[in-house]
């Protein structure tokens, strides 16, 4: 299976910046300013979405971990396994950037099926639920249910939109920043 991997931004902020690498005041006044704005996805965030989503990382991470995982960081950057356009709407001015699966050691990325928010969260017996999985484990899993953004398009069969791939690492990211 060729996939590749999308991340999508707001083209006058720019890609891959994440409210995690910040402290959790300066966050907070971004989320807030995200919130008095109200025109982004970000701004229907509850007030403690900080919190929660600083857990759900750890958790992620300590989940990855222990399937070899060897994370650089403490909180990922996000992309998502295969074309998810609608997520562009998120955005005044969504844009995306794809690369190659391939290019990303297996030990610095995880992946959940569906967002991390929902994924870690729901407990509605699906097997994919609060799991945290590897390459060979997500392609294995897709074999087997597909793509969400394929299934579940309206997002009316459930909250999985979407793969999730969280990199755990620098590199790649930072070699597009050179370009």
């Amino acid at each position: 299976m060729n996939l590749a991997l999308y991340h999508y931004y707001e083209e006058n902020i720019g890609p891959f910046k994440n409210l995690s690498s910040l402290e959790l005041n300066e966050a907070e006044e971004i989320l807030q300013g995200l919130r008095n704005e109200g025109n982004t996805f970000a701004s229907k965030r509850s007030m403690d979405y900080l919190r929660i989503r600083s857990e759900l990382e750890a958790k992620a991470r300590m989940l990855f971990m222990k399937k070899g995982g060897k994370p650089t960081k403490k909180y990922p950057h996000y992309m998502t396994l295969g074309p998810c356009d609608w997520i562009k709407d998120w955005y005044k001015d969504g844009k995306q950037i794809v690369l190659r699966l391939d290019d990303f050691n297996e030990e610095l990325i995880s992946f959940t099926y569906g967002d991390l928010f929902p994924t870690m969260r729901y407990q509605d017996g699906k097997e994919y639920r609060r799991q945290v999985y590897t390459k060979a484990e997500i392609l294995e899993l897709v074999g087997r249910y597909g793509l969400p953004q394929e299934w579940n398009k309206d997002g009316d069969k459930g909250p999985e939109r979407y793969i999730e791939a969280q990199i755990w690492d620098d590199e790649v990211i930072e070699k597009l920043r050179a370009i």
